[in-house]
């Protein structure tokens, strides 16, 4: 099962670098997700990323950024919901609901569908989907690979996403929260909790 990470919304010092060795442990995807930030902020981070690692690199905005540095593909959602004329690459969407998960999977690589746990991050933001309308879903073949959980995954109920059918979790607060950008510099902490839900993804 794809492990998806979802960047925090705002940048920090160590950011290049805790990325860095998350790819070295195996991250599957990055999301670079900054709204509402300056398109120079996120061409400064994917110049301290390896090169490497930048065709595993999903953008949420600022879509040019794709060609530039190679990466993988764009990420359509409510503040971008059109992807630039012609483009042609790897293309996925966030979804809130399972209608639009039939809508917009068939010209997706993948969609998020969300929340389906309550969400870590977000306070009041709570699972939208009963375990039986996701099991329902799958059945109905609404629910595949093509669709990766998001909303409140940690390593409590990443199992249950891959019981579930989905293709592949995505996390935030479950990660970024075992290090504050504030006052932290030793983020081994987050890397053990990777290695956690890592294995347990596997």
């Amino acid at each position: 099962m794809k492990l998806i990470l979802i960047t925090p919304p705002t940048y920090f010092v160590e950011e290049d670098k805790i990325i860095t060795d998350l790819f070295e442990e195996g991250l599957d995807i990055l999301h670079l997700r900054k709204p509402n930030t300056a398109p120079m902020f996120a061409e400064r981070l994917l110049t301290l990323i390896p090169e490497q690692y930048h065709k595993r690199i999903v953008v949420h905005g600022h879509f040019y950024l794709k060609e530039e540095y190679k990466l993988k593909g764009i990420h359509l959602n409510s503040r971008n919901p059109q992807q630039p004329n012609h483009y042609k690459g790897h293309l996925s969407r966030s979804c809130h609901s399972l209608e639009e998960v039939k809508e917009y999977k068939k010209s997706c690589d993948y969609v998020f569908l969300s929340p389906v746990f309550d969400s870590i991050t977000k306070k009041d933001y709570h699972a939208n989907y009963t375990p039986d309308e996701i099991r329902k879903a799958h059945k109905a073949g609404i629910i595949d690979k093509k669709v990766i959980a998001l909303g409140g995954i940690d390593v409590d109920n990443i199992r249950q996403v891959k019981n579930y059918g989905f293709g592949g979790a995505a996390i935030m607060g479950a990660l970024w929260n075992k290090f504050d950008a504030r006052s932290d510099y030793d983020y081994s902490q987050l890397i053990e909790h990777f290695r956690k839900l890592k294995k347990l993804a596997d």
